[in-house]
């Protein structure tokens, strides 16, 4: 890898990093919580520019769940959250990033991700934190996994759409036209491919 793809990933784990705990310090447990909105995730739409953003987006995702082992309290059950969450970023990241050439498609990739793989642990570490009732309803968490897992693939799968299309979206959109990446943009080939298809 070069130095340049090193500084790159630096660059976006921090920033990943630091836009998560801001969100968990300000917005609780809308960023790891039952119903999620983590507002970092919005960074993803850097995998349509770098390869290098599917390391630092991993790296990020993985340094701000270790944080938040801290700052929840979920003890070593939190390492869950490090471990498959960190993997949830990376296969959106790496998806995104493949598949960059139609950018609407290549954002849900984190969508997918994220709807399918945290919901498989996130019973374990809401009953960690206090939560006993599936979110919304009177089922207990004790022996609800199935349905546990329904309501996070929809909860975590829609917050995670609304961050990726309304934020991550005019996000990708506006860094296109910037200096820094303009030249690796997916967004001109995307609308030339478009246009190309009316005619």
């Amino acid at each position: 890898m070069k130095s340049n793809d090193l500084a790159r990933m630096g660059a976006i784990a921090a920033v990943y990093a630091a836009c998560t705990l801001m969100t968990m310090l300000f917005l609780g447990s809308l960023a790891w919580g039952p119903v999620q909105f983590r507002v970092s995730e919005a960074l993803c739409v850097l995998a349509l520019f770098t390869p290098a953003a599917v390391p630092g987006l991993t790296l990020g995702c993985a340094i701000a769940n270790i944080a938040n082992i801290v700052l929840s309290g979920t003890g070593m059950l939190g390492m869950l959250d490090v471990v498959f969450g960190s993997l949830a970023t990376f296969a959106g990241a790496l998806f995104t990033w493949k598949l960059r050439k139609h950018p609407l498609v290549a954002l849900a990739g984190p969508v997918l991700a994220n709807a399918l793989i945290v919901p498989a642990y996130l019973p374990l570490l809401l009953q960690a934190t206090g939560f006993y009732t599936i979110p919304f309803t009177s089922i207990s968490l004790d022996g609800a996994w199935p349905f546990m897992y329904l309501f996070g693939l929809v909860s975590t799968g829609a917050g995670e759409a609304v961050i990726m299309y309304v934020l991550g979206y005019p996000l990708g959109r506006s860094l296109a036209r910037s200096a820094y990446f303009k030249d690796s943009s997916p967004f001109d080939a995307a609308t030339a491919s478009r246009a190309g298809a009316v005619r």
